[in-house]
């Protein structure tokens, strides 16, 4: 791992930490959290595989039941499959139920119910996946892949959002169902997230091919671009977490943090956009926090 990546797993430890010290959380902040990332993921999640739903409108899907115009059936069942899919993984953490086979095909017959005849159930026939480096394992071969890899899982031997970026690549390229792999494999990685101690992650679509690219390199031996990415978005779900704290953990946008610094916008977004500021992106801006200036300043400025 490079230095900005010892970095970055710094920053997340340390964040956990401070989230440790703030829990129990009040329980009004719990359910609003839980409403937001259950938004988040859901939309980013579908989008990443092509569902046409906006934010907005998936928002009015969710909680309104409305039918939007011009989009298909599918779409509709996949925004709510996913949030039913989101809200049974927030339960299995809370209860440590163990990442197992059955445990697995549960979240995939919410996800995929009423879209596919074998919701819930391993692939019996060979699948390519279209720009991948290798296929998938014949389907013979699943049930002692996912074997493997359950047994990887709990032996503990990496750091929590290291093996998290492994289980999630893992299982990706074992694609044990004939679809909808990608969003089970983005759940269960929250679900492994969350059994540890971690807040759950958002997958943003706007990244969705530098997402695939870093796929594609694990793929050919090198799981490093793919741990890094998990791990940015890990560390922006610890500050979204952390923000309900207030104060110097209070997300704020770069423009405003820089009037009280001695430091310009352009070159606090220069610094976030090279990952020597704790920054994460809102949005289409840049927002940071009054302690990610602190350490910032400490390490590489000037006060």
């Amino acid at each position: 791992m490079s230095a900005d990546d010892t970095q970055l797993m710094e920053w997340i430890e340390k964040k956990r930490e401070r989230l440790d010290t703030l829990r129990p959380l009040d329980s009004d902040v719990i359910e609003k959290l839980h409403e937001e990332m259950r938004l988040l993921h859901t939309y980013n999640s579908n989008a990443i595989e092509g569902n046409t739903l906006t934010l907005s409108e998936t928002r009015l899907v969710l909680d309104e039941g409305i039918t939007i115009g011009g989009k298909t059936l599918r779409e509709h069942l996949e925004a709510t499959n996913t949030a039913a899919g989101y809200d049974l993984i927030v339960q299995l953490a809370r209860e440590q139920v163990k990442i197992d086979h059955v445990a697995i095909q549960q979240i995939h017959e919410i996800v995929t119910r009423g879209i596919l005849e074998s919701a819930g159930r391993y692939r019996t026939r060979n699948v390519r996946i279209t720009g991948a480096a290798r296929s998938p394992p014949d389907w013979s071969r699943v049930v002692r892949e996912m074997d493997d890899m359950i047994a990887e899982m709990a032996t503990k031997d990496r750091p929590v959002v290291e093996m998290a970026a492994y289980l999630h690549h893992r299982f990706v390229a074992i694609h044990p169902f004939v679809d909808g792999n990608g969003r089970v494999a983005r759940l269960l990685t929250n679900l492994y997230l969350m059994r540890n101690g971690y807040p759950p992650m958002v997958l943003d679509q706007k990244n969705r091919q530098q997402y695939y690219r870093a796929l594609r390199e694990a793929d050919n031996g090198n799981p490093v671009p793919f741990t890094r990415f998990i791990a940015r978005a890990e560390n922006d779900a610890l500050s979204r977490y952390l923000a309900v704290a207030g104060g110097k953990e209070e997300l704020v946008p770069l423009k405003d943090l820089a009037a009280g610094s001695p430091y310009s916008q352009e070159y606090l977004s220069l610094a976030a956009r090279r990952g020597l500021l704790d920054a994460t992106k809102i949005g289409d801006t840049w927002h940071s926090t009054r302690q990610a200036l602190d350490v910032y300043i400490h390490e590489h400025g000037r006060k």
